[in-house]
């Protein structure tokens, strides 16, 4: 960790420290990843794939509901999407890059404690009290995000672009590549716009950002969600609205966090005069 207090460091102090930052994150996501590399049955069979199943959590209580009210469209991935390995390797790949993402995915509070305690050094020390926490928050909601990701935006995605037929005559038969691709991109994805509230604080709290500011142009950052949405999601409407919505939600909280950034930030002016 970098020193703190007055202590002052050389610049090649520094690029040291932050070496054996990056050594130690990469060490940690190296450990995880090995873990989840040698629990292959358990990471493809009941993680990777299980969203295709009709026994998955989200399919199964979606097809309960649906059965309840009568509606047969909220039963979803019944007819689980065939796979196909077509390059040589593919498999094998697959399984390392898999492992990577999990072992980021689990390492991820260990990471992010790392750089955070080579940052908050540089802090002022009312700028460390507003970031009390920060690490616990921001894995908080970075899981959040992954969890989201997970349950709720991939079953309907799976469904919807497995199960799309421009023709009777086109078949899908979906490369195992593509289909973790998709995964591992929609779930990432989703862990790390989760983050908009932590972002949002440390703006606020340096008075980059204001709630006024928020409030006044809430129009042009629902535009900015939806494109972020299209972005990250596959391409059809139900998936861009499930990550649009909770992001939408995320802004006006967001909105309250820099409102009360900016009280405090006040408050402690006032006292200071």
């Amino acid at each position: 960790m970098a020193k703190s207090g007055r202590e002052e460091m050389t610049f090649l102090e520094h690029l040291e420290e932050l070496r054996w930052v990056i050594i130690r994150s990469l060490v940690a996501i190296g450990i995880a990843a090995t873990i989840a590399f040698w629990q292959k049955h358990f990471i493809f069979d009941e993680v990777i794939l299980s969203p295709r199943e009709p026994s998955f959590i989200t399919n199964r209580l979606l097809c309960e509901l649906g059965t309840r009210i009568g509606s047969e469209g909220l039963c979803i991935n019944q007819n689980p999407a065939e796979l196909q390995n077509i390059t040589m390797g593919g498999q094998f790949n697959m399984h390392i890059w898999v492992s990577i993402i999990a072992g980021l995915i689990i390492a991820f509070p260990y990471v992010f404690y790392q750089f955070w305690s080579f940052i908050s050094p540089a802090l002022l020390p009312h700028e460390r009290r507003y970031a009390r926490g920060v690490v616990f928050y921001s894995s908080s909601l970075f899981l959040a995000g992954v969890l989201f990701g997970y349950f709720i935006l991939l079953p309907f995605s799976i469904d919807f672009l497995t199960g799309y037929s421009v023709s009777e005559s086109v078949k899908n038969s979906i490369n195992f590549i593509s289909y973790v691709s998709n995964i591992t991109m929609v779930v990432l994805a989703c862990g790390l716009v989760f983050e908009l509230p932590i972002v949002v604080y440390f703006l606020s709290a340096v008075g980059i950002l204001t709630p006024q500011f928020m409030k006044r142009y809430w129009r042009h950052a629902t535009v900015v969600i939806f494109i972020i949405a299209a972005i990250i999601t596959p391409p059809d409407v139900i998936s861009q609205i499930l990550v649009s919505l909770p992001l939408l939600l995320l802004y006006w909280v967001s909105i309250l966090i820099s409102a009360a950034v900016q009280r405090k930030r006040e408050k402690k002016f006032n006292e200071i005069l």
